[in-house]
């Protein structure tokens, strides 16, 4: 299996990162895929994959949520990173109305810039849209015919923005909020279409059932796995197998 998205790299983890990828590579997860946040976040994140460079896959981006008044010169930095090194994908980016709805002009405008940035590098993007999946459904079909790609991680939409979503090229990343009671995604999984979803934690957050309100670690994509393989009406490892195909042709298609 491959947890598409996860921040491992946070305090949450600093004292016992080793144990959570080692318990992960015991779950059955080879590789965790590593969206950045902001400046703050780029040195924990690289020393991880420093540490596990065969698991650990970072990216580069600005979040959503750390679009504030230097923006600007936050995106330099992430402009920096990529004259500089070789990255997995342009992420985690995107738009949030959810905490705060001061910056949402400059939100769209971080937006297009991490866009054209990977259209340049010829890389995906990773899609954060908390209260904002129509509005940044709008933003991608602006860039329909170019070559963009990527996922909308955390999807919870319903079955009309899925389809809208596969319709551009991407791909939907599926995580704990397919375990939850009234999560509502029982109804949409289903009806997804196979070759567009992948399994995600985005730990520490959205920890799956039966473990909810505790962190959240990539091991528990299991969890993840079996409740969208129970809605989908394949086994385990139909299920992986076809996640796992789908994130490689995503992020490592030269493999």
């Amino acid at each position: 299996m491959i947890d598409s998205h996860a921040h491992i790299y946070l305090e949450h983890f600093e004292e016992d990162v080793e144990e959570v990828v080692e318990r992960a590579i015991a779950n059955g997860v080879e590789k965790i895929l590593l969206p950045n946040i902001d400046s703050t976040s780029i040195e924990q994140m690289l020393r991880l994959e420093e540490q596990y460079p065969d698991v650990c896959y970072p990216m580069m981006g600005l979040h959503p949520c750390s679009v504030k008044e230097d923006f600007e010169k936050e995106l330099q930095i992430v402009e920096d990173w990529f004259n500089k090194r070789s990255f997995l994908a342009v992420g985690e980016m995107g738009t949030d109305l959810y905490w705060d709805k001061t910056f949402w002009e400059q939100q769209k405008e971080a937006f297009h810039f991490q866009c054209e940035l990977a259209l340049k590098h010829d890389l995906p993007i990773v899609i954060h849209c908390r209260e904002t999946i129509d509005e940044t459904i709008l933003l991608v079909e602006q860039y329909e015919g170019k070559g963009l790609k990527g996922v909308f991680h955390c999807f919870t939409g319903t079955v009309d923005q899925a389809r809208q979503i596969t319709n551009l090229g991407f791909f939907l990343g599926l995580g704990g909020v397919s375990t939850f009671k009234n999560g509502g995604m029982d109804k949409v999984i289903p009806h997804l279409e196979r070759s567009k979803i992948m399994l995600e934690t985005d730990s520490p957050y959205l920890t799956p059932a039966p473990h909810r309100g505790k962190r959240n670690e990539p091991s528990y994509i299991s969890l993840v796995a079996d409740k969208v393989a129970e809605f989908l009406n394949l086994s385990r490892k139909e299920l992986d197998d076809l996640t796992t195909a789908n994130t490689n042709k995503l992020f490592f298609p030269s493999k």
